[in-house]
């Protein structure tokens, strides 16, 4: 078992903020983790980005480990150093104000028990088929033949709102779906 570490120090983001983002990214494999921070919008997204880019650097150039087996095995994020500032209050007095600063401690393993607990379950896409140019005449036909049955040229009667929810098995959510009187 062996593992990497990567630290980032003096980063001049609250730790709160930062841990919203290390908690969604602990226990992830290093690719998911990627895309869950290039996905997220948060001020401390870049900073994390690149402390898990160095961490697979460093990886690669030791050469201990395969890169693409690794999960982020442990994130901690722990207060820095603050610095205090004051801002002029009322009747001359000043009040505090706490710029504070995160250390991030990222840890990377390949360990075979930690790919096992988080072995995710990738879901296949099922393809549908788009309309072929025959498929949309062969409709068309159909609609016109039914035109002719019945004499007219109108286009066939579409199935009200009201008919397809007394149709279908789940009357209960179709008749929440149609009503007209707002809860």
């Amino acid at each position: 078992m062996t593992e990497q570490k990567a630290k980032l120090k003096y980063l001049r983001i609250s730790p709160r903020k930062v841990r919203l983002l290390a908690d969604l990214i602990r226990g992830l494999s290093v690719n998911e983790a990627e895309m869950e921070l290039t996905s997220n919008t948060q001020r401390s997204t870049k900073p994390l980005l690149k402390l898990l880019h160095s961490a697979v650097a460093n990886v690669k150039d030791k050469g201990e480990m395969n890169p693409d087996h690794l999960f982020i095995k442990s994130i901690t994020v722990d207060q820095g150093p603050m610095m205090k500032r004051y801002m002029p209050r009322a009747r001359g007095s000043a009040s505090m104000i706490q710029k504070k600063s995160s250390h991030i401690t990222l840890i990377l393993s390949a360990d075979e028990k930690i790919k096992s607990k988080f072995n995710f379950i990738k879901k296949t896409k099922v393809k549908t088929e788009k309309p072929t140019k025959e498929s949309k005449k062969e409709t068309r036909q159909k609609t016109s033949d039914t035109a002719k049955v019945s004499g007219s040229t109108a286009k066939p009667e579409v199935e009200s709102s009201k008919d397809v929810a007394r149709d279908t098995n789940k009357k209960g959510v179709l008749k929440k779906f149609f009503r007209r009187k707002s809860i």
